[in-house]
């Protein structure tokens, strides 16, 4: 009796995948079912490189950009019908699931129109304040690699957009503690919050899909 139930036990098994049995939810037949392409590479570092690192983005029924996706999210929204694709990457990986082969999109749009609630204020982040500044030093245009205080925090200034610029780093290292009117430095433009939606989005991502930019207004540019 021990042999056959190890027997049966030996026989019931899941799929390669990991995928559940005819009785699971469609949803989670989705979920599971859908791999990687074949890669070269072993297991372990193939699948966090394809899953882990890449973004889709997600725009709004109206085309309003509203979050860059993790990619396995994106594609599972395409498959159960959720979202369309936009822009597909032709460099990409592909997907395959039980009934399709989906070449990872860039960009998805939902088919249906969601809500985002107002919010005045976009948080400032490096991220965004870089993409802002269009990653050039305030100071000298030269490529920006920091974030300087206009009025430095010892000074009394505090950290908010129309107080943050990003400098490179010898402006910031010669500027330290000082004031501009003690330098005779001035501004290459008055720092401003900005403005959108699409703001929200690129306080969160510091490299951007080329295809991503039409979507995201001059800020992104």
């Amino acid at each position: 009796m021990a042999q056959r139930k190890n027997g049966r036990g030996h026989r019931h098994h899941r799929t390669a995948t990991g995928s559940p049995g005819p009785t699971a939810s469609t949803t989670a037949r989705a979920l599971h079912s859908v791999v990687p392409a074949p890669d070269t590479r072993p297991a372990a570092t193939a699948e966090p490189s394809i899953w882990g690192r890449r973004r889709v983005l997600l725009l709004n029924s109206t085309f309003e950009p509203l979050t860059a996706l993790p990619m396995r999210r994106a594609v599972i929204m395409v498959m159960c019908g959720k979202a369309d694709v936009v822009h597909d990457d032709p460099m990409g990986p592909v997907i395959h699931s039980a009934s399709r082969t989906i070449v990872v999109p860039s960009v998805i749009r939902l088919r249906t129109y969601v809500r985002v609630p107002y919010r005045a204020r976009v948080p400032m982040t490096r991220a965004a304040l870089m993409h802002r500044d269009r990653f050039r030093c305030a100071y000298c245009g030269a490529k920006a690699d920091t974030v300087d205080h206009v009025i430095p925090r010892s000074r009394g200034g505090d950290h908010s957009w129309e107080n943050c610029v990003a400098a490179c780093s010898p402006c910031n290292h010669r500027k330290a503690d000082r004031l501009l009117s003690e330098l005779g430095w001035s501004l290459r433009a008055t720092p401003m919050p900005p403005k959108g939606q699409h703001w929200r989005l690129l306080s969160s991502v510091k490299e951007l899909d080329p295809a991503w930019v039409r979507y995201l207004g001059e800020g992104a540019a």
